[in-house]
């Protein structure tokens, strides 16, 4: 989640759920945008990779159907994860909350995402009250580019936000690549992209500390493919 446009949420969301697939969980996404990206990726996705259960969650239930029908995890789903759109605020912004375990905030290396940042995490907390209600928070820092002022600027404003930053994304074309063809950075075959995955392997990791579920049922090898 993030109030500002453009920060990467559809780029975590969508990575995020690839990796999970890759590593054999079953893995669900849901898009709440209404501009349908997260839907587009799986649209493109090869049917011969790991199948991700897709929800058009910003579209209301076709008729016939309720939206706790349209919305409901099936059991043997490990993680749901949700591509949530700009300038979430409100009732939206609580239910979002609510519906959440851990909430993973991605944001650029730039003076006007930084503002917005912390206008968002303010609201997060204060409006949300995702603390309160026991919600782990984590921020992504995307798109950044090492020894750059930039960079500077947001480690030091991510430094006093109290709030861990689990993973750095690097900005290369690798991420673009990927989504044309439905796929998460881990799974492209071309080896400069390897390195790419690593950021997802820590933010999985990271998530697994708070995760009960990964001990209660069995999990299938990895998939070890790629495209």
């Amino acid at each position: 989640m993030n109030t500002k446009g453009g920060c990467g949420k559809t780029t975590v969301a969508t990575n995020l759920a690839s990796y999970c697939i890759s590593q054999g969980y079953t893995t669900d996404l849901f898009d709440y945008d209404a501009q349908g990206s997260s839907s587009h990726w799986l649209k493109v996705r090869n049917p011969d990779l790991p199948p991700i259960r897709g929800v058009a969650a910003h579209r209301p239930p076709e008729a016939g159907i309720t939206r706790s029908w349209q919305l409901r995890i099936p059991e043997q789903t490990h993680y749901v994860i949700q591509d949530t759109p700009a300038g979430h605020v409100g009732f939206d912004l609580v239910d979002r909350v609510n519906e959440s375990d851990i909430i993973l905030v991605p944001v650029l290396p730039s003076s006007i995402d930084i503002h917005s940042t912390a206008n968002f995490i303010r609201d997060l907390l204060l409006v949300g009250k995702a603390r309160a209600h026991d919600k782990h928070i984590a921020i992504i820092a995307n798109r950044t580019r090492v020894r750059t002022r930039s960079l500077n600027t947001l480690e030091r404003f991510l430094a006093n936000l109290n709030i861990p930053v689990i993973a750095h994304i690097r900005d290369t074309q690798n991420y673009v690549h990927a989504a044309e063809q439905g796929v998460g950075v881990c799974e492209l075959a071309d080896r400069t992209a390897q390195k790419d995955a690593a950021p997802w392997a820590s933010i999985l990791n990271w998530i697994q500390q708070y995760d009960g579920m990964i001990n209660a049922a069995p999990v299938p090898a990895p998939y070890s493919g790629s495209v």
